[in-house]
């Protein structure tokens, strides 16, 4: 006997294409013109924050960094859905979400100066710190949405992870174990084309990174990441339906720029290539929508870029002027402080040792 036992599908969505037209039949009722307005504000206050942070970097005023330019919708569609009591585990490369999500702008210059006071602020927004090993949040990320669902919370875990990081182990670990649970767990796979050097055809066969998620038998769905609304669009619907369990979710976009700030792009692929994918630029396509829409024009460009530019440089002077506490290398780690780590902390006060 031989019988089909199972077969699947993985549903790509795009709302507003590249040139800014919306298809009316998938439009969210609860999207109107004066909140892509403010998803565009925040879309272009990201790409100014990372500009910012990488002309720091090349100064030597901040630590190794990695730009999402190119990769804004995804980040600020997902904030933008997300309600204010659900949790945010990022990889290492969501600064547009945290900002939308209500981070200080200081506590991220803190931070990329190699500070902890600027990760210790993260728990004030439900965020967890930014996590530079491959994939390892996402068990962090299932840890959370247990804890949420054993305490009987409405509250959603949403994780980070890149096209890399869904060959790692640990990100089939954290999908499963939200399955088998019907977890409130939200994977958002950043699929920008290129894990550092590795392009993504040479991570896996798979048509889709969507479909990884039939594996564990849970919902996986595909979306155009350069598109805010549609971004928001499935966001919102995997929250809508966390209850039922968890959602894989695949933004495919692309790193406009490098990997980080310690990686040339120009020695892996082409300047053609690059081209291409900036004809589908998240900014541009809502950019055209509202100039058509008589909601934005150059002048209220360049009035909120100025605005922005101003913020964040009164976050880069207060960061500079930031008087570190040592302690807080002992302090943020964990809830409590282990006994042996407050001897630590003890004997290096006796010492004085930072003086």
């Amino acid at each position: 006997m031989q019988k089909k036992v199972f077969e699947c599908s993985i549903d790509y969505i795009q709302v507003m294409d590249e040139n800014g037209n919306i298809d009316a039949n998938l439009m969210p009722k609860d999207v109107d013109d004066n909140k892509i307005v403010e998803m565009y504000k925040y879309m272009l206050f990201a790409r100014n924050l990372d500009s910012k942070t990488l002309s720091l970097q090349r100064q030597g005023r901040a630590d190794t960094f990695a730009p999402l330019l190119g990769e804004e919708a995804s980040q600020i569609g997902v904030a933008f859905a997300m309600r204010k009591d659900d949790y945010l585990i990022p990889a290492f490369r969501q600064h547009g979400i945290y900002l939308a999500r209500g981070l200080p702008i200081k506590s991220y210059f803190l931070y990329w100066k190699g500070y902890e006071e600027g990760n210790a602020t993260a728990k004030s927004i439900n965020a967890l710190p930014i996590i530079v090993p491959v994939a390892t949040q996402m068990p962090h990320g299932a840890g959370v949405a247990f804890t949420q669902k054993y305490l009987g919370r409405d509250v959603v875990a949403v994780a980070y992870v890149g096209d890399g990081g869904t060959s790692e182990g640990d990100f089939y670990e954290a999908i499963n174990f939200a399955g088998v649970n019907k977890l409130p767990f939200i994977a958002i796979i950043e699929n920008n084309q290129w894990a550092i050097s590795i392009p993504r055809n040479k991570q896996t066969a798979a048509e889709t990174l969507a479909q990884k998620a039939v594996a564990v038998g849970i919902k996986g769905i595909q979306v155009d990441g350069n598109d805010v609304i549609g971004v928001y669009k499935v966001v919102k619907d995997a929250i809508d339906n966390s209850k039922n369990g968890p959602t894989v979710i695949e933004c495919v976009t692309y790193r406009m720029s490098m990997h980080t700030t310690a990686d040339d792009p120009t020695k892996y692929r082409s300047d053609s290539e690059v081209k291409a994918w900036a004809e589908k630029d998240p900014l541009k396509r809502v950019r055209a929508y509202l100039v058509k829409k008589g909601l934005w024009n150059d002048d209220l460009e360049k009035k909120t870029t100025e605005e922005q530019l101003a913020q964040i440089d009164k976050a880069v002077e207060e960061a500079e002027t930031f008087k570190a506490d040592p302690k807080s290398m002992f302090e943020n780690i964990y809830s409590f402080m282990p006994e042996v780590l407050k001897d630590e902390e003890d004997s290096a006060v006796a010492a004085n040792f930072w003086q």
